[in-house]
């Protein structure tokens, strides 16, 4: 059976869900919902304005929400969630716990799943972390980030007053990395292991210093790290800064005795953030649908979903060929 997809928003992300949709053929997208004007969305699919959705709570199995963690998914899930099963790439982890609780009871009062924070990170990184500290409880996990664009710290950038076109760079500490594979001693923490580049583009007549202020000062995002805020026009944006490659690395230290080291590592090399986060959405939105039908209601995160629910083989397939 052909599992119907929805996809709310339009942007890099939703984008990126509609160009690996076509690689899974156990899919369908049934449509795009956008807040904009259908008429002016450019796409070879069909598009109907978001105020509309409510007519297809029958005729889709997954709405995949591909808006921005910073204010679009904490409005927007908690109410399609009550009538749709869905899945997002909700990207702001000091918020996650909270999150999860919304998106629990409103799935657990209408009968459906939703699937929260999917994607590299939060999503296989996470998974990956867990996985890493179970074998070797004797260790300390690092995560690592970049070099590329985010897109959760782009967005919310460009959410910023006076600022008409931003990204944003992670940049992670080399140096920390080999230090850690050889087993010396580091001092780790989420902001001296990384810096945040950012290019912005002001509108005419911001207050740069302004702008700069609110970013380096913006809480779960910015606040704490080695930030750099660098304004350029327009031109120079589009020649140098329209590319969304990103990546990076889980890295567990542990020891299994007293003497004998053993590193675990996942790593990611992106040519295109977006167009990977959303074939992890994509994958989750099989998982939900499939925990759907099974009637295990309620939010799920990837430490929740069996792998074999991401797969569109069956399980004897799986154990013949993977395992």
């Amino acid at each position: 059976m052909t599992i119907k997809i929805g996809i709310v928003g339009y942007g890099n992300l939703g984008k990126g869900v509609e160009t690996e949709l076509k690689l899974n053929p156990d899919m369908e997208l049934l449509g795009i919902f956008s807040r904009r004007n259908p008429a002016q969305v450019a796409s070879e699919s069909a598009v109907y304005h978001l105020d509309d959705i409510q007519q297809f709570k029958d005729k889709i199995d997954v709405l995949v929400l591909c808006g921005g963690s910073r204010s679009d998914i904490p409005e927007q899930a908690p109410e399609l969630q009550k009538d749709f099963t869905t899945v997002n790439s909700y990207d702001n982890h000091g918020e996650i716990p909270a999150h999860f609780d919304s998106i629990n009871e409103v799935a657990l009062a209408n009968n459906n799943v939703g699937v929260i924070a999917t994607g590299w990170d939060p999503g296989l990184f996470s998974l990956n972390r867990l996985v890493a500290e179970a074998v070797l409880p004797n260790g300390n996990t690092y995560t690592f980030w970049g070099k590329g664009v985010s897109q959760g710290h782009s967005d919310a950038i460009r959410r910023v007053d006076g600022v008409k076109m931003g990204v944003q760079y992670t940049i992670p500490n080399d140096e920390l990395i080999s230090q850690i594979k050889d087993g010396k001693d580091v001092s780790y923490t989420k902001t001296s292991s990384h810096k945040r580049v950012c290019y912005v583009v002001a509108d005419e007549g911001a207050d740069q210093e302004a702008i700069t202020q609110s970013i380096s000062t913006m809480k779960d995002y910015f606040e704490g790290y080695e930030t750099e805020v660098h304004f350029i026009d327009e031109a120079e944006f589009k020649q140098q800064h329209t590319g969304m490659p990103h990546g990076g690395r889980v890295i567990r230290r542990g020891y299994t005795d007293d003497e004998n080291m053993a590193v675990y590592e996942f790593n990611l090399e992106l040519e295109s953030n977006p167009q990977f986060t959303a074939a992890a959405a994509i994958a989750y939105a099989r998982a939900a649908h499939r925990l759907d039908k099974e009637g295990n209601y309620g939010a799920k995160s990837v430490f929740d979903i069996a792998p074999a629910y991401l797969s569109p083989k069956s399980g004897e397939e799986l154990r013949r060929e993977l395992l």
